[in-house]
């Protein structure tokens, strides 16, 4: 299989002459799975969203695949992005959100989840917040997109619901690259391949977990 390859590259961006994101570089392969971690405030949530262009920069490079995207509109099929917030119409039923949202020849594979059978006839503004974060990640998880942004997507799940989107993360990543923050540092370590810290707006690649101790992120004893 052919590695496709996303590349952000010099990634600037200030709110009131306050720098949020600086000279950030990132580069995120298929079969990556890149966990970025940061304290509140550190711009981990703003990256992502300038890299799928909902959040403008004062100055960015986005490649995929050695070609120079200048468009949000370009990389529309290139990148998914998991919000925190839900991004499906509570008036829809949880059938009709996979039926418009999963190719045809992919919906067995996907009602086969003993998850989704549990909400499969109920509407959207009926399920539990952790119910419907499950939903919007893997539908997510599961488009055609060669790149996928996950922003805090254990917010509200059980620890069941997290070791589900664990497994479905890896196999997931055979064919894309993810990147994935959230708070729950845990989770993020374990399901990693790569790890980065965001610090005062800057992104620092990790070669190894013990420089979250070292950076001052985690004490000794969290590893």
């Amino acid at each position: 299989m052919t590695k496709s390859i996303l590349e952000v590259d010099s990634v600037q961006k200030q709110y009131d002459g306050k720098i949020i994101v600086s000279d950030v570089y990132l580069k995120c392969e298929t079969a990556d799975i890149i966990g970025i971690l940061g304290r509140n405030g550190s711009g981990k949530s703003t990256l992502l969203k300038i890299i799928f262009g909902i959040v403008t920069a004062d100055f960015k490079f986005v490649h995929v695949d050695g070609e120079v995207k200048l468009k949000t509109s370009d990389l529309l099929n290139q990148i998914s992005y998991l919000s925190q917030d839900n991004f499906i119409p509570n008036l829809f039923s949880v059938k009709k959100t996979i039926v418009l949202s999963i190719a045809k020849d992919k919906l067995q594979e996907f009602y086969a989840d003993d998850m989704i059978q549990t909400i499969l006839n109920k509407k959207i503004k009926n399920l539990s917040g952790g119910e419907l974060r499950y939903l919007g990640i893997k539908l997510i998880l599961n488009n055609p997109s060669k790149f996928v942004l996950l922003d805090e997507p254990y917010n509200g799940l059980s620890p069941i619901m997290i070791e589900k989107i664990n497994g479905l993360i890896t196999e997931m990543s055979i064919a894309k690259g993810i990147i994935i923050t959230d708070h729950n540092y845990e989770n993020v370590i374990k399901v990693s391949t790569k790890l980065a810290l965001m610090k005062e707006g800057k992104l620092h690649h990790l070669n190894d977990r013990s420089e979250l101790v070292e950076k001052g992120y985690l004490n000794s004893e969290m590893i």
